[in-house]
């Protein structure tokens, strides 16, 4: 079937919307309307020809939508179901059937090898293949997604807003809320407010932590974590953070920190905020990390927020819901013909999170 989708033909290029061709969906996989789609970080590397993704290729990975047909082994989803698309894992590895999908083994080969679980690809352009992102591809008006992928989506739930629940936001939420789990009354640390770090911060006021301190280098994001649940706020760009925040903990540190910048190099300053048994969630692969004098310390790295997305994404929901997770004040919509503009506030940090509309 023809449909419209976002095209980066090669490294560093904008995208470019136009019509390709969409394959039907194969026994397990669902081809799913595309209503909205977040747009992150992860979008950008590839953009720029990092993690291996080949180029011409259709990016996004955290889209929402209606399922229009399925596949002849598919259990679980029926057209007309409400879903958002995270994570693609294999079910069958090790790590997989001990219930920990974020770290599959196929977890490469699966959302950056650029194809789906067999091998192929589903898109298409004047004969041209284009490779899949996610095993989602979700910069686009149809997807078709492995059944894998998919989580329900209740009725009562604005769906365009469900998307970014399927990579960044339950990253940081999951980093804090299934990984660190700090106890009520203690401290932590958030090194980045952008949508992962925001999303840790308002896990960890759901958490409990009496002490919550957000890092960052622009004031208005800084405004927006104390309004999100925030005690305190260090600009970075006018202070040492880790000599901050013992200040704000007289001199002992915090019990817990996440580092959400997405840089490794930041991991050490990250630790440092912490007292010599203090946990650190280490979230993102860019830059080398380094560290001297751990002490007690524990490093914890984190993938999708160690979350099961079936379990995980619905829980969210459930906070969302009964407003103790906000994470709509993240987020801002553009339509899909705006997906550079999107693309370029995301970077300077306009907007946190993105949402691109598909289905007015």
């Amino acid at each position: 079937m023809e449909i419209k989708a976002a095209v980066v033909y090669k490294a560093n290029d904008p995208y470019v919307i136009e019509d390709v061709e969409l394959a039907e969906p194969k026994a397990n996989e669902v081809l799913v309307k595309v209503v909205a789609s977040g747009l992150c970080h992860t979008d950008h590397l590839l953009v720029c020809g990092l993690l291996g993704v080949l180029h011409p290729v259709v990016l996004g990975h955290e889209g929402s939508g209606i399922v229009e047909r399925v596949g002849d082994q598919v259990t679980d989803f029926a057209p007309g179901d409400r879903v958002c698309m995270s994570i693609s894992f294999c079910n069958e590895c090790y790590a997989c059937i001990t219930g920990r999908p974020y770290e599959c083994e196929e977890n490469v080969r699966l959302n950056f090898g650029g194809r789906c679980y067999d091998g192929t690809t589903r898109l298409t352009k004047d004969g041209v293949e284009l490779s899949n992102f996610f095993n989602q591809s979700s910069f686009a008006t149809y997807a078709v997604t492995h059944q894998n992928n998919l989580v329900h989506v209740p009725e009562d739930m604005d769906l365009k807003l469900t998307g970014p629940l399927g990579c960044g936001i339950q990253t940081g939420a999951g980093a804090v809320l299934n990984c660190l789990k700090p106890e009520p009354g203690s401290s932590i640390v958030v090194v980045g407010c952008g949508g992962v770090g925001m999303s840790a911060l308002m896990a960890a006021k759901i958490c409990g932590c009496s002490t919550i301190i957000a890092v960052d280098t622009v004031d208005s994001r800084l405004d927006l974590a104390l309004e999100l649940g925030a005690t305190h706020t260090v600009n970075a760009k006018k202070t040492d953070p880790a000599s901050a925040v013992k200040d704000l903990t007289n001199g002992r540190g915090t019990d817990y920190a996440v580092n959400a910048t997405g840089n490794g190099k930041n991991s050490r300053m990250s630790m440092n905020c912490t007292h010599n048994f203090g946990k650190l969630a280490h979230i993102g692969g860019e830059g080398e990390s380094t560290f001297e004098h751990l002490g007690g310390r524990t490093i914890m790295g984190i993938t999708e927020g160690w979350s099961i997305p079936k379990i995980f994404i619905p829980q969210l929901i459930r906070f969302y819901q009964d407003g103790k997770f906000p994470f709509d004040k993240l987020v801002k919509y553009y339509d899909f013909e705006d997906i550079n503009v999107a693309a370029e506030d995301s970077l300077s940090g306009k907007t946190i999170k993105p949402i691109l509309v598909m289905v007015k």
